[in-house]
């Protein structure tokens, strides 16, 4: 008999006519089908569009819906004493938000500001607390449909590598993209804090 729950779309793990119920073996196919089926499910949730940018050569990807407005670089207020990433405020509109420049968030190499620089003002969402916040970025790109099944966990980089802002690995034709979780990527409770 097949053992296990078994993920849709994915074939069987395990052949077994002799395994025991409650066996060892059994509650491995077990833990492996539950694994695959709950993998399947993240890449469904993560599965929609997404506004894909560049810094250098790598390319990015934003959840739409997190995505407020895009413009282009303008003068920022520094702050003193702010995290290097953080690169100050600005007034848009009468709303007051911070901007963080995302190559030195992720500890990337400067870069000189070009007429596609641009700031990608974004929702983060923390405790129930919503913010607006800018992020710098080189370019962008376009929206993409990015399908469920054209969406990678994230790599293992081992316990000293924090990966848990990448929502996935989107792969679009013979590239691809970092699908990011802005939420984690950017701390709501600091960014509050610069604005308050």
């Amino acid at each position: 008999m097949w053992i296990g729950v078994i993920a849709k779309g994915h074939p069987p793990l395990c052949h077994n006519t002799r395994a025991r119920p409650g066996s060892q073996k059994q509650r491995n196919v077990h833990m492996q089908a539950t694994a695959i089926q709950e993998s399947t499910e993240r890449r469904s949730d993560r599965a929609g569009k997404y506004l894909t940018f560049a810094l250098g050569k790598e390319e990015y990807g934003l959840e739409i819906l997190k995505v407020r407005e895009i413009f282009g670089y303008m003068e920022i207020t520094a702050i003193p004493r702010t995290p290097s990433y953080v690169r100050g405020v600005i007034n848009l509109r009468g709303q007051v938000m911070a901007v963080v420049d995302l190559r030195a968030k992720f500890s990337m190499e400067p870069a000189e500001r070009t007429n596609q620089t641009c700031i990608i003002v974004v929702e983060i969402n923390r405790a129930g607390r919503k913010i607006c916040t800018g992020i710098i970025v080189d370019h962008v790109s376009e929206v993409l449909e990015v399908p469920a099944d054209k969406i990678e966990d994230a790599p293992s980089f081992g316990s000293s590598v924090d990966s848990d802002f990448i929502l996935g690995i989107g792969k679009i034709g013979d590239s691809v993209k970092i699908l990011l979780d802005i939420d984690k990527v950017l701390d709501a409770e600091e960014i509050a804090a610069l604005i308050n």
